[in-house]
């Protein structure tokens, strides 16, 4: 079977994942289409982060279905999801504190010569042309530096920076500006329109709704474990994006009926 709209790039189908007798999503579906910025909004506990981690194949889900470019994926881990050209940035940020900016960057994919050793000079040097233009961070000096010499937003800041060089068709995004300023966050913002214009799909995990709002194409409102609201930007509102994460369907359900004429 194959999904029917070439237009998406990655679909899931009644996804269900549960721990023992919890059920932390429960029979979600939904797209990302080719170049488009898709927000992933919802409360605490609204089955975000886990969702995340089934779409990067960090952790499986119990039932439902998964498409790539089309096409049905039987077994979806880590291995496939990098091979497909999956990015993510989790909220924990992954980074190992004993090791340079520059090594933390291209960890597992470092830049070597022909007998395998390294190219560090070469690495330093992308390093910080991303750390300049990329994902704009103060109080940087030299991305030769530890990183558990960062604050928690210069390291998150670099986690970003590590996801964006190696993007390739999808970018996952779990609450990446949360511990950015705002200087670095809106870099990061315009960062997302210019992968849309090279074809680069995002999915942007945040509770921000109103960067949401300006930069995703589509809003997808999750709340206790199912999607309540699937929208295009230009149908909805920050205020009934508000209205859905707080109250949940009623919460849609009342500002439709009568909030959005307040």
């Amino acid at each position: 079977m194959t999904v029917d709209n070439d237009d998406y790039l990655l679909r899931v189908e009644g996804i269900t994942k549960t721990y023992g007798a919890n059920t932390v999503l429960r029979d979600v579906s939904f797209d990302v289409g080719k170049g488009e910025v898709v927000g992933l909004l919802g409360d605490n506990g609204a089955g975000k982060s886990t969702l995340v981690k089934i779409l990067s194949g960090v952790v499986p889900y119990s039932s439902g279905a998964y498409y790539w470019d089309g096409a049905p994926v039987p077994r979806v881990d880590r291995r496939v999801t990098e091979e497909n050209g999956v990015e993510t940035i989790f909220q924990d940020s992954a980074l190992v504190p004993s090791l340079s900016i520059t090594r933390n960057i291209f960890m597992g994919r470092e830049v070597t010569n022909r007998l395998g050793f390294m190219k560090l000079k070469q690495m330093d040097a992308i390093a910080t042309d991303i750390l300049d233009s990329v994902v704009t961070i103060e109080g940087i000096k030299s991305s030769k530096q530890l990183v558990s010499s960062l604050s928690g937003g210069q390291a998150q800041a670099v986690a970003i920076a590590r996801a964006v060089h190696f993007k390739r068709r999808l970018l996952i995004l779990d609450e990446p500006t949360s511990a950015l300023a705002v200087r670095a966050t809106e870099a990061l913002l315009a960062y997302l329109r210019q992968l849309k214009t090279e074809g680069v799909s995002s999915l942007l995990v945040t509770h921000n709704l109103h960067h949401a709002h300006q930069v995703c194409d589509r809003h997808i409102v999750m709340n206790h474990g199912r999607k309540i609201l699937d929208v295009r930007r230009e149908d909805t509102s920050v205020e009934e994006l508000t209205a859905a994460v707080v109250g949940g369907v009623d919460g849609v359900r009342s500002y439709r009926e009568g909030g959005a004429q307040e």
